[in-house]
């Protein structure tokens, strides 16, 4: 290991025990296709695609040279009154995979501001149909959707809003869809809970009254909470619901978009198109920063033709949307999973990924393990009067012991690049195992 020539007390790191972490640090140096490279040699398989979004695996060719050859012809235009040829034709790709109906993208930089864009083209499309009261948004216990102020207001993680106080006001939430009593060890979506979308018409809306309500915001599965997976019928219910009332639903795909549910979006596994799509992480393999907003034809109309001529439209966007770096990287990772079928092979894969994990089921502290697609989480018995020490304690283990999981309180959450082999999937659940029969 060389001697750093950097200092670590500069940074402060997001989401992480800066104390912990910089006591005993754990740093990657390089990475390709299914691992990376620490500090100190060892090869470590990614278990995670980084943090959910390196679907294609690491330092593919195919994005690196397009990403070269972009920044020496043209590293940035304005995206103000300007455009440049590479965010149509990612764009044009990116609608090409979304379900019938969605059309039109908007491109930011993050799945925060995907979150907080399709928020406010929500509010935005009310408004220009002459219904500006609907103004209320819904959210779901236990969901995650980004750290802006609408992500985290819409969002329904305890960690991430209670040092932030000042949420946005008309926000009320469903209850989430986890209950191990009923659904402990599920392959695949659970056969209990599709009730529990009911609550948005029995509750939200007796509460609130439909006319009121803009936009039903929920994870298509949800991840950073511990992979929810929505049970049979929910999300269909949640879109009959919304068409009852008049409500726009939206999914949030930042997750599940580009082949992590086996297809390019979980809208079109689960069969239930809503009105808008957010994507992010997947759609560059993580290359370069970019997401966006995918909207139906009907709102992008309405918002669009409410203005007058030679007007802007929807006062909002950022510096960055659609750079043309990022809109290089997106071109060549929609080619490469299109030239090596790779939505077709994680869906290929699933089945040998399900019978790998479910066979941790009676390992010392696990309580838990649900999946689908290439998502998983292995759920632990919380250590008394330390919630979250087992699955920090797994996470460090498995680090050291050459595989890269994601603690999320007990829960060690997996999303494998969609390029992992089946020999990789027994290396990744059998240094689990390992880890869990030895851990205190």
């Amino acid at each position: 290991m060389k001697p750093r020539d950097y200092d670590l007390n500069a940074l402060w790191m997001p989401f992480t025990a800066n104390r912990q972490f910089k006591g005993a640090p754990r740093l990657l140096v390089s990475a390709k296709d299914m691992h990376y490279t620490a500090e100190d040699g060892r090869k470590i398989l990614d278990g995670t695609a980084g943090l959910w979004c390196v679907n294609a695996g690491h330092c593919r060719t195919p994005i690196v040279e397009a990403i070269k050859r972009q920044a020496e012809t043209l590293d940035y235009s304005p995206l103000f009154q300007m455009g440049h040829p590479g965010e149509f034709r990612a764009a044009g790709l990116v609608a090409a995979l979304a379900p019938e109906g969605l059309e039109h993208v908007f491109f930011v930089n993050s799945g925060s501001e995907a979150v907080d864009t399709a928020l406010k083209i929500a509010l935005a499309y009310q408004r220009a149909r002459g219904e500006g009261h609907r103004n209320v948004l819904i959210g779901r216990e236990r969901g995650y959707h980004g750290v802006g102020f609408g992500g985290m207001s819409v969002g329904g993680i305890p960690a991430n809003r209670k040092a932030f106080g000042n949420m946005l006001g008309r926000v009320d939430h469903l209850p989430h869809t986890h209950n191990i009593d009923h659904n402990a060890f599920s392959r695949g979506q659970p056969a209990w809970g599709a009730h529990l979308a009911e609550d948005l018409e029995t509750r939200i809306v007796a509460l609130h009254d439909a006319s009121n309500i803009a936009a039903v915001i929920v994870e298509a599965v949800a991840g950073s909470a511990g992979v929810l997976v929505p049970p049979k019928g929910y999300l269909e219910k949640l879109r009959a619901i919304c068409d009852r009332h008049g409500l726009l639903l939206i999914f949030d795909e930042v997750i599940t978009g580009f082949g992590r549910t086996g297809r390019a979006f979980a809208a079109e596994t689960f069969g239930v198109v809503p009105d808008m799509i957010t994507f992010a992480k997947g759609v560059t393999s993580a290359t370069v920063p970019m997401g966006g907003v995918i909207v139906r034809r009907e709102i992008y109309d309405t918002v669009v033709n409410d203005a007058p001529p030679g007007m802007v439209e929807l006062f909002h966007g950022y510096t960055y949307s659609g750079h043309p770096l990022a809109a290089a990287a997106a071109e060549a990772t929609l080619a490469l999973y299109h030239e090596e079928k790779l939505f077709d092979r994680a869906r290929e894969t699933a089945p040998y990924f399900e019978n790998a994990l479910h066979a941790l089921k009676g390992v010392r502290n696990v309580i838990d393990v649900r999946n689908f697609g290439l998502m998983a989480a292995i759920e632990l018995e919380p250590a008394p009067g330390r919630p979250g020490a087992r699955g920090f304690a797994a996470f460090l283990q498995c680090f050291e012991r050459g595989v890269m999981t994601r603690a999320t309180g007990d829960i060690i959450a997996l999303s494998p690049p969609l390029i992992i082999t089946r020999a990789q999937i027994d290396e990744l659940i059998g240094t689990i195992d390992k880890v869990l029969r030895n851990l205190d």
